[in-house]
């Protein structure tokens, strides 16, 4: 019976790494969240908050990094990893873009007086 000699290497550093990077990004956007600089929120870009964008910028880049390290795509192809991550990516815009959009007709209704906000 021959042995199993591969020799299996330690990912301690890697899973230390992928959890710092996590972590600073979650604690950035904590800090933001609580703070709320005064630039930011008074900054408008596209009909929403500055603030808005950086927490919506930083949330796309936690979940690529999440697919990028625990779905393993750094080993894949690159067209598999094309595939996956850009389809997300447009995906995500796509759904921001007609939330946006949606959401500021919405308000101007209101806005407007149209229709009254009884709800």
């Amino acid at each position: 019976m021959a042995h199993d000699t591969a020799h299996h290497e330690s990912n301690n550093k890697r899973i230390w790494n992928v959890f710092i990077i996590l972590s600073v990004i979650t604690i950035v956007e904590v800090i933001l969240g609580i703070i709320k600089p005064a630039f930011l929120v008074e900054t408008y870009l596209v009909s929403m908050k500055l603030l808005n964008w950086i927490f919506i910028i930083l949330t796309i880049w936690k979940a690529y990094y999440i697919t990028w390290a625990f779905m393993h795509m750094e080993g894949e192809t690159k067209g598999l990893r094309r595939s996956v991550v850009w389809t997300a990516i447009f995906l995500i815009c796509y759904l921001i873009f007609i939330l946006l959009t949606e959401g500021d007709y919405i308000y101007e209704v209101f806005k407007s007086g149209y229709k009254s906000w009884d709800f």
